[in-house]
């Protein structure tokens, strides 16, 4: 399954000089796969689509930034709603 993840974090609590952006998610684990990785940084702002069928491996993915960030996680589908 495909999901739409938008993590976002205070300028307060920027990462930018401890580790960057890439320090606020975990790619390596089991069960998720990373398929995009977009961020506005400005906005202190990052928006991942993965594609996982569990939800405690989409939290894991998300682990490394729970101090900091809020997450908001989507489900979303390539596929167009069909016509009745």
């Amino acid at each position: 399954m495909l999901f739409h993840i938008t993590q976002v974090h205070s300028a307060e609590h920027c990462p930018r000089d401890e580790g960057g952006s890439n320090s606020l998610y975990d790619a390596t684990v089991d069960g998720v796969r990373l398929i995009g990785r977009y961020g506005a940084n400005a906005q202190h702002t990052l928006f991942f689509v993965v594609e996982a069928d569990d939800v405690s491996a989409l939290q894991q993915f998300l682990w490394p930034g729970f101090r900091i960030c809020t997450s908001t996680i989507t489900p979303v589908s390539e596929v167009p709603v069909p016509k009745p």
